[in-house]
């Protein structure tokens, strides 16, 4: 008996099998916005519950800390600091704190592992998540900015630029909150760190730069957070200088640029474990 060769035949297998194959490819990955936008929505509802009485809390504790200094500082420049840096301290609560117990938790549970097995960018898990958890220090920003400026008699005019402060100033403390849980090797290191970096926060941008010791003002520059602190508290003034504004907000907005990147590495470092 002969044998007669496969690709003779009609509807060989060849083709079919070639057919199967291309069938079996997996379709591209999501792109990185729309992706971005279903973690955004995600991590929005998931910790909707569970965030909303933190955020309480580190309203009520900024302007705890302002009623406090309200019986120490004289006024002028330095009420505006304490205003400015009592408001951006919540957004440090919220985008370093949790964002760096969160992120420790997911890692030691295995959740990265969920993530990992979806068609969805390193990227955006990090930057849908740290904007979810962005979204709520809004409210508790904006209630310590207009029961300061109620407190110490500051003008309200220019609040609109906390619309810039909160993002800028967001993203450079959630990005290092994220890097700070995804590279610590446990999760209570990852709750230690993102403790340190908020007390940080506290002292060094709630205390008026000028009554810092020299070498702990040097360790204030390198906090992204005091440049959205310096940003807010020039708002106050009667005339303010709109350039150094600016330019406060341009370091807040390079150093997130950098600690989101360094986040995403993180991410993928870990997640490849």
């Amino acid at each position: 008996m002969s044998v007669v060769p496969a690709e003779v035949l009609p509807g060989s297998a060849l083709p079919v099998a070639e057919d199967v194959c291309d069938a079996a490819e997996l379709g591209p990955r999501a792109r990185l916005w729309p992706s971005l936008a279903a973690v955004y929505r995600a991590q929005l509802s998931r910790a909707r519950v569970a965030r909303i009485p933190l955020l309480f809390v580190a309203t009520f504790q900024s302007i705890g800390i302002m009623i406090l200094m309200r019986g120490v500082v004289d006024g002028g420049g330095e009420a505006q600091a304490v205003v400015a840096g009592s408001s951006v301290l919540v957004v440090a609560f919220v985008a370093l704190n949790l964002l760096a117990q969160y992120f420790g938790q997911l890692r030691a549970s295995g959740g990265l592992d969920h993530y990992a097995t979806l068609p969805v960018p390193p990227a955006a898990v990090v930057l849908g998540a740290a904007g979810a958890y962005a979204s709520f220090t809004v409210p508790g920003t904006i209630a310590t900015a207009v029961c300061g400026c109620l407190l110490f008699g500051l003008p309200m005019a220019n609040l609109w630029v906390l619309v810039l402060v909160i993002p800028l100033s967001g993203a450079a403390l959630a990005g290092l909150g994220a890097a700070f849980g995804l590279l610590a090797s446990r999760p209570e290191l990852a709750t230690l760190l993102g403790q340190l970096g908020m007390s940080a926060a506290l002292l060094l941008g709630v205390l008026p730069a000028d009554r810092l010791p020299t070498v702990v003002q040097y360790g204030r520059d390198l906090l992204p957070s005091t440049y959205g602190v310096d940003a807010l508290a020039r708002s106050f003034d009667a005339h303010p200088d709109w350039a150094l504004v600016l330019g406060d907000l341009g370091v807040c907005a390079g150093v997130g640029v950098a600690s989101l990147a360094l986040a995403t590495w993180a991410y993928r470092r870990a997640a490849v474990r």
